[in-house]
């Protein structure tokens, strides 16, 4: 379906006022970019008139939608609706009837040590490189590492400061010494005054003055190039790497609680679905974790 701007001047007009809610209602900018697409592509299909959609009508739209799309966007497209007919058109709002997302408990895909290994060496593209060994060695989001600044760097105690993660929440993420080493390595090379991964261009001096981060969409398409080039038959993506890391740390033997507040997890029950309660204390924890992160050879070529 087209997640374009549809025509019309009173479409628009409410669309930029649903924008003006999501962001003053402090959504965080992958919400409002999810719910604003949504709206898009409802737009789209009732050609711009969406003020007074009956309930046939929602129906044929999301029966249509989950004919080429996942649960997860049905149920973001049905947020999106429901946000804009509440805020915007002012009216209230009723469940639509038979949309019943199915509950599901998925075990994600993981990575071994060695198969992170394999991505890290496979990637070339020295930013993604240094990029996707920074979020596994860290357990980041890929939000939070695209987001990454120079000033969130806390060299003295070996910690990153993590702004504005889910929830809109922050934290402090253990930095190990090798993570150190390769960013200031990293950093050397592009010297931005502000971002930790600037946005890629054709010349160094046109990077220094770049004002936006990595392409989200350039990191996640490369990671699955990587990943189908070194014919590893696993669906992995950046938030792979995440999980990744959280398991290997629950392996050894890092404490459960510990592991949610390295992670941001609100719920404990988050954080359980990896594995099994042990009992290490946060000290050990820190040093499992640079144990981990040596075990790592990064060839960062020409990077000085």
């Amino acid at each position: 379906m087209n997640t374009s701007l549809p025509k019309g001047l009173q479409f628009n007009k409410a669309y930029s006022t649903h924008r003006k809610h999501l962001k003053l209602n402090g959504l965080q900018p992958k919400t409002i970019e999810a719910y604003s697409r949504a709206m898009r592509r409802i737009g789209n299909y009732f050609d711009g008139k969406v003020d007074d959609l009956s309930m046939d009508q929602l129906l044929d739209y999301f029966h249509d939608l989950l004919e080429s799309h996942s649960w997860n966007t049905v149920k973001l497209d049905l947020y999106g609706l429901k946000y804009f007919y509440t805020n915007v058109l002012k009216k209230t709002w009723e469940d639509i009837p038979l949309i019943k997302p199915p509950k599901t408990s998925r075990i994600p895909d993981i990575v071994t040590i060695q198969q992170a290994n394999q991505i890290f060496d496979a990637t070339k593209i020295i930013d993604y490189k240094v990029f996707y060994f920074t979020i596994y060695s860290m357990g980041l989001r890929l939000g939070e590492g695209l987001r990454l600044k120079v000033g969130d760097i806390d060299s003295d105690r070996m910690r990153v400061h993590i702004r504005n993660a889910k929830g809109n929440k922050d934290r402090f993420a253990p930095l190990p010494h090798k993570t150190l080493q390769i960013l200031r390595q990293f950093w050397r090379g592009h010297q931005h005054p502000e971002f930790i991964f600037p946005g890629r261009k054709s010349s160094a001096k046109k990077r220094l003055l770049v004002d936006v981060s990595l392409d989200r969409g350039g990191v996640q398409t490369t990671i699955k190039k990587v990943v189908e080039g070194i014919k590893l038959k696993k669906k992995i993506s950046c938030h792979s790497l995440r999980h990744s890391y959280a398991t290997h740390l629950l392996e050894a033997g890092v404490d459960l609680i510990e592991l949610q507040q390295i992670l941001g997890h609100v719920s404990l029950l988050t954080t359980a679905r990896y594995t099994h309660l042990t009992t290490t204390n946060y000290q050990d924890s820190c040093k499992i974790i640079n144990n981990l992160v040596d075990t790592f050879s990064l060839n960062c070529g020409g990077v000085k």
